[in-house]
């Protein structure tokens, strides 16, 4: 499962790990989110002279170097601390928003407690974000189920070889243009999306074809225990070529594309409108 993850505190994006079983936020979005400062990194830099100053404490204590994403796409060796040392970083930083902050951060940090000792809490806390979000349950139960096909595919990639989070982009992507003749990040312009999860704006079909071609990856890799990016990638378009020859056979017989650029919920909606005139 990817441990990366990114959370909104009052639409600010904080950045966090999981690390030793529990998050590690980034402290520069921290400080971002409670100041609005142009440059944060600079005000954590200040920050931490000024209460070393005043009272001896050292700020970075509570901190540890831990490999964040940045905003190229890359990791970068970031200052995060877990959920006591936030408490305490923001104690220095003068900001209304301190209070609404340690409420929010005390959730999220025992939101994923409880998700780790019972890890089905964080799997009927997403059906219940989809089901809020006004998807049918028939549409979840694929979702969740392409979801678990998807953490064992790149379990099966990370134990074969692949390491960086651009060879599962690659690989993703050699799955998704076998099967539906688009990459990603294609399909995402075809549907008009721009930091929207693609999974989650797909219909019953485009899910269904997306779990085969993973799935048939999956196998493919434990047959043949391939190992290497250059295999694993060659797994992957021989999977992604199953789901494609099964999609273009319905194709014919439907005589339509399945390959859509239709928002799945915004279509729902709009049929559900209809219905109801």
């Amino acid at each position: 499962m990817e441990n990366n993850k990114i959370a909104l505190f009052k639409g600010r994006q904080i950045r966090r790990i999981i690390h030793n079983n529990e998050w590690w936020f980034s402290v520069v979005d921290v400080v971002a989110a409670l100041t609005d400062s142009d440059n944060p990194r600079d005000y954590w830099y200040k920050m931490k002279i000024r209460v070393k100053e005043e009272d001896g404490s050292e700020l970075s204590t509570f901190c540890r170097q831990l490999k964040l994403v940045s905003s190229d796409g890359k990791k970068y060796e970031t200052d995060c601390s877990n959920t006591e040392g936030i408490f305490r970083i923001i104690q220095s930083i003068p900001s209304p928003k301190a209070e609404p902050f340690k409420r929010w951060l005390a959730k999220v940090g025992y939101e994923r407690i409880q998700e780790i000792e019972n890890p089905e809490l964080a799997t009927k806390r997403t059906r219940l974000l989809y089901k809020l979000k006004g998807y049918p349950d028939d549409w979840i139960e694929k979702r969740m189920r392409g979801i678990a096909i998807r953490e064992e595919l790149t379990d099966e990639w990370q134990k074969r070889g692949a390491e960086e989070q651009k060879d599962y982009e690659i690989l993703t992507a050699e799955i998704s243009k076998a099967t539906f003749g688009v990459t990603p990040s294609e399909y995402k312009k075809l549907k008009r999306l721009k930091r929207e999860n693609l999974r989650d704006h797909m219909d019953d079909l485009e899910l269904i074809f997306t779990m085969l071609g993973e799935r048939a990856t999956t196998e493919i890799h434990r047959t043949e225990d391939s190992h290497g990016v250059p295999k694993l990638k060659s797994d992957a378009k021989a999977g992604g070529d199953i789901a494609g020859n099964a999609r273009q056979q319905l194709e014919q017989k439907l005589g339509k594309s399945i390959v859509s650029k239709d928002n799945y919920l915004k279509k729902s909606k709009r049929i559900k409108r209809i219905k109801n005139k």
